[in-house]
């Protein structure tokens, strides 16, 4: 009961995707080095990271896929850029009684790695942390392919677990603000209806 009593605020909660705490502020931004475009590879590195940089406690919560092409036109399910979202607890004080919340995104393309870290929450989606992700990308698109469901107009997928009055794996979601294609990253059942919200009314999301 407290579970969905706390869904429900999260889902009705006003603002976007990044709560900013102090929105004045500008981003830090750090440059690194080129990493492979492949969705399980950057997820490692990006985790070995955050860990290094950050400790242990960090949430990781997406992991966002941009398509070279669009799904419903010739494509190969080839990846222009990733970016991996994750939130942190920044200890800025000398006595260890101040802390501040940074939302951490990191953004992989063919020849570069930016980081991008902002003041703020991330909010609608659970943590991915011990999440049972056994589908791979790869697979994920595969899938997609496959059914017979029409596909979206989009170059745009994103791993997530969504917060929402069902209980739900996380899914890896292609598509765009209208229509969107649903595949279970535990146990690849593909759905154009989210899991977590199958039944109940969803709200707008912000797709590109």
């Amino acid at each position: 009961m407290k579970k969905f009593i706390f869904t429900l605020l999260l889902v009705l909660s006003l603002g976007f995707i990044i709560g900013c705490t102090s929105c004045k502020k500008e981003p830090v931004v750090k440059e690194l080095g080129a990493v492979e475009l492949v969705v399980e590879n950057t997820i490692s590195v990006d985790r070995e990271y955050m860990f290094l940089n950050y400790g242990s406690d960090y949430r990781w919560y997406e992991a966002q896929i941009l398509l070279n092409n669009y799904l419903d036109e010739e494509s190969d399910g080839s990846i222009a850029e990733i970016t991996n979202v994750f939130q942190a607890i920044v200890d800025r004080s000398e006595d260890g009684q101040s802390f501040d919340t940074r939302v951490i995104m990191i953004t992989h393309k063919a020849d570069s790695t930016e980081v991008v870290v902002k003041d703020g929450f991330w909010i609608e989606d659970y943590s991915l942390n011990e999440e049972a992700i056994t589908v791979t990308y790869a697979e994920a698109y595969e899938k997609v392919l496959e059914v017979n469901y029409p596909k979206p107009h989009s170059k745009h997928c994103v791993l997530r677990s969504e917060v929402g009055p069902k209980p739900a794996n996380a899914q890896y979601i292609f598509g765009n603000l209208r229509y969107q294609l649903y595949v279970d990253a535990t146990t690849g059942e593909v759905t154009d209806k989210s899991p977590a919200f199958n039944g109940f009314g969803k709200p707008l999301g912000e797709w590109p």
